[in-house]
C-alpha cells in the first residue's frame, strides 16, 4: 500500500512575515493562480464589492496596500482544513487606523477566494 502525500498547508507564518514587513511579493505568493478576493467597506459596499480576479489583479492591489507609508500587524489568525481567517490592523503616520477582517478558502496550501471587510477611522466634521 502506498502512503499518500498530505496536501500542502498554508503558511501562517509566511501570512504574518508578509503582512507584518508589507511584502506584496511574500504575500501574492500565498494566491493561487486563479484566485479571486472580494473588498467590502465603505465605498465598495455589499452590493458592490471591489472584486480582483487572479494574481495580476491582485498584485495590484497588493502593491498599492503594501506599498503605502503605514504599519500592519496580523492580530489574529485562524486556519482550520481548507479554511482561513485573519484580522490585521493597520495604522498610517497621521494616527488613522484600518481595521480589516478576511476570510478564505483554500485549495492546495493557497488562497482561492477570499473575502475582507475593511473600515478605518474617519475624521470628524469640521465644527
Amino acid at each position: 500500500m502506498t502512503a499518500m502525500a498530505a496536501p500542502p498547508a498554508f503558511d501562517t507564518g509566511a501570512l504574518r512575515q508578509g503582512i507584518e514587513h508589507a511584502d506584496a511579493s511574500a504575500l501574492l505568493a500565498l494566491y493561487a493562480d486563479d484566485a479571486e478576493v472580494r473588498v467590502v467597506d465603505r465605498t465598495t459596499q455589499p452590493s458592490h464589492p471591489l472584486v480582483m480576479h487572479g494574481r495580476d489583479e491582485i498584485g495590484a492591489l497588493l502593491d498599492d496596500l503594501y506599498g503605502r507609508q503605514t504599519t500592519h500587524r496580523l492580530e489574529q489568525v485562524v486556519l482550520q482544513d481548507d479554511r482561513l481567517a485573519f484580522l490585521e490592523s493597520c495604522r498610517y503616520p497621521d494616527g488613522v487606523r484600518v481595521l480589516v477582517s478576511s476570510v478564505a478558502d483554500l485549495r492546495d496550501g493557497r488562497i482561492v477566494d477570499q473575502t475582507s471587510v475593511q473600515a478605518w477611522d474617519e475624521n470628524e466634521p469640521a465644527q
